[in-house]
């Protein structure tokens, strides 16, 4: 009885979790960029590199999907900069930016979700914002599908926007959205 009673409540618990449905990420494709928004005003402009490949949501394509997705799961809490990860689980290395060789997932990774049939597929594909040892790329595309972003920037994203987070692939260039004014602050 005190099992089920313990489950039942794991279980109530874990559905209470909130969700953010403050902030929007909305990425560029033609840009290589991204606004990130808080209830509609502008709180970061990040540079970022999409696929190398293709605009897809297709198996094998290593495209990046276009369209509405979230934030999943988010991993890497507490994580140095550099910070590798195989199978989203910190290997114990840490490589510096534009470290020769390899290119691994490092810092911090944002496991998105699609919400749309154009983007189905996103989470089984294992789509990610996510830090990138290959920072010199950033700005143009150059990854497998995910969205890569430089160490310090995804660390940054990672700490405005939570689990449910919008974000949104356009193949446009950004909107224009004005600054917070000062006071906002």
């Amino acid at each position: 009885m005190r099992i089920l009673l313990l489950v039942l409540v794991v279980a109530l618990l874990a559905g209470c979790v909130s969700q953010d449905k403050r902030h929007t990420m909305i990425v560029s494709v033609p840009e290589q960029r991204m606004l990130v928004l808080d209830e509609g005003r502008l709180v970061a402009v990040f540079p970022v590199s999409t696929s190398k490949f293709a605009l897809s949501d297709r198996a094998g394509s290593k495209g990046t999907p276009v369209g509405r997705m979230k934030v999943a799961e988010k991993i890497g809490t507490g994580a140095p900069a550099g910070a590798v990860f195989k199978s989203r689980r910190r290997t114990g290395e840490i490589l510096a930016a534009d470290a020769p060789g390899r290119d691994p997932i490092v810092s911090r990774i944002l496991w998105l979700k699609g919400t749309e049939p154009a983007t189905r597929n996103a989470y089984g594909r294992y789509i990610y914002i996510h830090g990138t040892a290959e920072e010199r790329t950033i700005g143009t595309p150059a990854s497998y599908g995910c969205i890569r972003m430089k160490s310090r920037d995804v660390i940054a994203l990672y700490s405005i926007v939570g689990v449910g987070a919008a974000v949104e692939v356009v193949n446009t260039p950004l909107p224009a959205i004005p600054p917070p004014s000062p006071e906002a602050r």
